[in-house]
Formats: C-alpha cells, structure tokens, sequence
C-alpha cells in the first residue's frame, strides 16, 4: 500500500485510484451544485403536496442511507425553478450547514421519484462508468470521513462546507467489479438492519392499532358488558398524568459521568417511534443532562420534536430539551407509553407550547395536569400482557440491529483499505 496523502482518509490499495468528487462528477450538466440560494426555497414556499425538498431532518452521520419522512413539499410550478437542484435514485446529497458529515443516498424504491434539495445541501451525481453510487456513500459516509468532513469545516458559530471543499475531497476507488463486490457485503449488513425495522414498524403500529381500538374506540376486552358512563366505560376513572407518570429531573453532571454511559439526544430519537434504539456517549456531553433508566419514557419538548417519544432501552443520560417519564407502577407502562406517544396526547401539548421564541417548548407544569382517563385495573392487566411482549420483541430486534451496525461499521474501513478482501 502507498502512504496516506494528506487529503485522503483511508491508505489507498495498490491498483485503486485516487480520485476527487469533480473527478467521478457524471458528465452531465448540474450532476455536482449547491442548493438553491435560501431565499429563494424558503418556507414561504412550502405546501402541503407536491416535490418534496430535502432537508437536514431527511440525512444522518451514521451511515442511514435516507430519512423518508418530515418533507417539506413545493408545488409543480415552483420546482421547476430548481432543475439543477433536483435530485433522483441513486444521487449523493451532502449537508453543507449546519450538522456536517451528513450524508445519504436517493433511494431506488421511493417514496418519491424526483426530490429537490434545500440551501443547506449539495448534489453528487457520480459517472456510473466510474463509480458504484453505494461505494461513495459508504466512503463518505464512514465514521471516518464523517470527521474528515467536519474537520474541512468553515465559517464560524455554524460550520459549512462549499461546493468548492465537496469538489475536492478524494475517494480511493478500486475497478468497478470490486466496488460492487464490497457493496454487496456491506449491503447484506444493511438489509438485515431494513428487515429488523420494518418488523419493528408493524410490531410498533399493532400496538398503536390496538390503543386505538380498547381507548379511543373503547372496543376494549369486556366492553360489551361494560356500562358507559358520561365519564367513560364503569370502573375507569380520570387521573392528571402526573399521578401516573410523572416527570423526572435527576441532572446528570458531565463531569461525573463515564464517558461510554449512552447518551440520548434529540438528534437521536425517532419521529414517530417508540422504540428508542440510537444513543450516543456521554463524552459527547458539555452541559448538565438528565439521568434515564432503562424502560423511562422520553419526550422531545420542543416544537416540532412532539413526535419524538419512546422508551429507552438502557440507563443513561438525555438532553435536557426532553421530558423524561417513568410510571408509578409497572402496570401503566405500557398505557403511559402509548398514551403520550399518541397523535392527540401529541397535538394536546403542541398546543401548550409556550411561544416567543424560535422553538417552542411543552409547558410540562400545564401537561402534567391534563386529565387522562384511566382503565380499570383488568384492562390495564390485559394492555400490559399483551404489549408487553411486542416491548419485548422492539428491544431485542433494536439491539440485534445494533450488533449488525457495529459489525459493518468494522468491516467498512478494512474493506476500504484492501485490509480484507470482498
């Protein structure tokens, strides 16, 4: 193997070739620009159908390969305006401002055909006689390019990356046949991670599906010999949240915390799942957080983090921008859980959102008192056997899939350097 250059992040294999993005660009017009100019695709713009725009929400540090959801859309005529911005399976999106080292790849399966990226994010579009689009992401996107990226950082406050740095960072590519080998290694990986999610999204939407069914439709086991009341089915009552699940503020001192101890940010909770299954370090830490246990339920307290709710699957420490939960006894857990990760607890606490300012937050002295009602002590029995389970199978499939990262992010870089061979 040559020596490192000073530009490049892994040692280059003898045979591969040093190459720059403007190198591998495809040869087609606008295969490599910047977004639009943000005034001209800001919010003023956005609608509630039509092209969807890519925004940082949408890209991740971690080798995701695209986030598809939380899009803002434009209509038609608009997008038309941005024809050297729009981007489409298999095309590299960078972010350029703001969390560098984010990357992902347009999928091949939807959900959109054509996406437009926003000011904050630039387009690759390689030459396919060059380059596998899958081995630039993974290259780019490896834990170690990803601190390259943030060490090529300008500006001050809010670091960036211009068009000018993208063009020239460097990619040892080997001959087109072993790019699509370790592709295909690397891919296995990921599949088994995508299967694990999506059977952790229907586990997730059978319990979502079966709260509605026993607490809003109140189809619940027995509702049939059940008398209803003007408060609700007999034998339910109505309790504030507090006195179920109540808010914890243990702070967690930096200083005093291992530094391996798992950290839980915003950027790390799920839209729209319950299963909190991505953590950081608490090295990562500089100001005072809260302590979480394992089973604790935590809730993104600014807007438009509602939907940001789950349950943790270990102890650890969570930004202080989240509410952290833990029920009174074992058996409103798994009603708290899907009580406060529900979409109307959810628009209930948007709406006691305390305003003047540029985010947002819960007023969790108002939302503790929200009247809740509450099952008898059968029904909870019945939910809390019954979703339990499906609990149980979200934390191993989330840790399985943990493993499965683990191993590919080890396997990535010795396959980039020919260590091993694909």
């Amino acid at each position: 193997m040559t020596a490192m250059p000073p530009t490049c992040v892994y040692r280059v294999p003898h045979g591969w070739q040093l190459q720059t993005v403007d190198d591998i660009k495809s040869p087609e017009p606008h295969s490599c620009v910047a977004g639009p100019f943000g005034s001209e695709i800001s919010s003023r713009y956005f609608t509630d159908a039509g092209v969807p725009v890519i925004r940082g929400s949408n890209l991740r540090d971690d080798l995701t390969r695209f986030v598809c959801d939380d899009f803002a859309f434009v209509s038609e005529a608009r997008a038309q305006e941005y024809r050297p911005q729009h981007v489409r399976a298999g095309d590299l999106v960078f972010t350029c401002w703001g969390t560098l080292g984010q990357v992902g790849i347009i999928p091949e399966d939807g959900p959109y055909p054509e996406y437009i990226i926003s000011n904050k994010q630039l387009k690759l579009r390689v030459n396919p006689n060059t380059a596998n689009p899958l081995f630039c992401f993974y290259y780019f996107g490896s834990p170690a390019y990803v601190t390259h990226v943030r060490n090529r950082g300008i500006g001050g406050a809010v670091p960036g990356i211009n068009l000018g740095i993208l063009k020239s960072l460097t990619i040892a590519l080997p001959p087109l046949d072993i790019q699509n080998q370790i592709v295909a290694v690397l891919s296995a990986y990921d599949d088994l991670i995508e299967n694990n999610r999506r059977r952790m999204a229907l586990l997730e939407g059978a319990a979502r599906l079966l709260y509605q069914e026993w607490f809003v439709r109140y189809s619940f086991p027995g509702h049939e010999h059940s008398r209803k009341t003007n408060g609700g089915p007999q034998g339910w009552e109505k309790k504030q949240l507090r006195e179920i699940c109540p808010d914890l503020r243990e702070a967690a001192n930096p200083a005093d915390l291992d530094p391996t101890t798992p950290y839980i940010g915003l950027e790390h909770m799920p839209r729209r799942s319950i299963t909190l299954d991505e953590w950081g370090r608490a090295e990562e830490v500089t100001s005072t957080k809260l302590h979480f246990r394992s089973g604790d339920i935590l809730f993104g307290k600014i807007r438009p983090y509602f939907h940001k709710v789950g349950f943790a699957l270990t102890d650890g420490v969570a930004s202080s921008d989240a509410i952290v939960l833990r029920p009174t006894d074992e058996h409103f857990h798994c009603f708290a859980l899907l009580t406060v990760s529900s979409d109307w607890f959810v628009n209930v606490v948007s709406k006691t959102a305390k305003e003047g300012s540029k985010m947002p937050r819960a007023d969790w002295n108002l939302m503790e008192q929200h009247q809740i009602l509450v099952p008898s002590h059968r029904v909870l029995l019945a939910l809390q056997e019954t979703v339990a389970p499906i609990l149980d199978q979200l934390r191993t499939l989330a840790f399985s899939n943990q493993r499965l990262r683990a191993a590919r992010d080890l396997l990535l870089p010795r396959l980039m350097t020919g260590e091993i061979a694909a």
